[in-house]
């Protein structure tokens, strides 16, 4: 056997070793059973739907404008990708998650899995969801249902090939995805881990504020040191770098620019964090605030300028 044949062997092996891992994969579609769990806190989830930014995400603009019905679904995301929907999660049972079961709810936050099984794109960020809490998913699923429900359709993603081929996203998981659940540091404060798990899991943060790489995975060297942002400005450098990110700014500062949107300089945030401010983090309680605070000051340094893109 000469040394070309077992080259392209090998690359056949791996190939098909690949194909057959991802298969084995995509058949993982049925959500697990969960533990026993304490009757749901709807009103711990109000809290928690806002520090997890799903109002913004799942309301279309006009709805957000008139302070009208939220989480039924329409709000577009362009990214280079294609144009993605924010989806109705209101409890309509034909359009929302008035069928899901508490078991598929959090599979969907921990596996990205739809009821039915397939792959959700990242544009629902699983990726950082997966380490949130079953039981304040739960509670987020408890307030939901005592909202109205919302009839209006879900609206297709606009993605071209090979993007909206959705098995492909197997492979994209199974290269990127970790599902590791958020576990505290001991040799940290509790206030430092509050934040920590509020910044990487809960709101996301990262998602939006780190740049990725041509198959749309977070560039992990760069986490949190600014990217492009989705809606045609930028997502900003929020490691304490002093000279592109949050350096010299206090503890208080980044407070009050998650309490208000207003930025040490006299200015106020503006593009997507500005519904992010209006809609989450405004909502939420001065301790948590400062714990992400806390958290956000911890971070190595990455000198990191950010522009937007010509």
């Amino acid at each position: 056997m000469n040394k070309a044949y077992k080259v392209v062997l090998a690359v056949a092996v791996a190939a098909a070793a690949g194909v057959l891992g991802a298969a084995l994969w995509e058949g993982q579609r049925r959500a697990p059973a969960l533990p026993a769990a304490a009757a749901p806190d709807a009103k711990r989830g109000e809290y928690l739907i806002r520090a997890g930014g799903c109002v913004a995400c799942h309301t279309d603009e006009q709805a957000l404008k008139d302070k009208g019905p939220i989480l039924g679904g329409g709000r577009a995301f362009k990214t280079p990708f294609g144009t993605f929907y924010g989806p109705n999660i209101s409890k309509n049972p034909a359009h929302g998650i008035g069928r899901w079961s508490d078991a598929e709810f959090v599979n969907a936050f921990r596996a990205g899995r739809a009821p039915g099984g397939h792959n959700y794109y990242p544009a629902f960020p699983y990726t950082s969801f997966a380490g949130v809490e079953v039981r304040d998913l739960l509670d987020i699923k408890a307030y939901i249902l005592t909202l109205p429900a919302q009839s209006r359709p879900n609206k297709p993603h606009e993605v071209g090939f090979p993007y909206n081929v959705r098995f492909g996203l197997t492979f994209w998981k199974w290269l990127y995805f970790e599902r590791a659940p958020f576990r505290p540091d001991p040799a940290r404060s509790a206030e430092w881990n509050r934040g920590a798990y509020l910044v990487n899991h809960l709101a996301h943060c990262g998602e939006c504020h780190t740049p990725r790489n041509a198959l749309g995975a977070p560039k992990r060297a760069l986490l949190f040191a600014g990217a492009p942002d989705i809606e045609g400005g930028i997502a900003p450098n929020i490691t304490p770098d002093e000279e592109t990110g949050i350096g010299k700014w206090s503890e208080s500062a980044i407070v009050e620019m998650l309490k208000s949107g207003l930025l040490p300089d006299g200015d106020t945030v503006g593009g997507a964090m500005t519904d992010v401010v209006n809609h989450g983090t405004s909502h939420l309680n001065d301790a948590d605030l400062k714990a992400m605070a806390v958290y956000l000051k911890s971070l190595p340094p990455i000198r990191n300028k950010v522009e937007k893109k010509k």
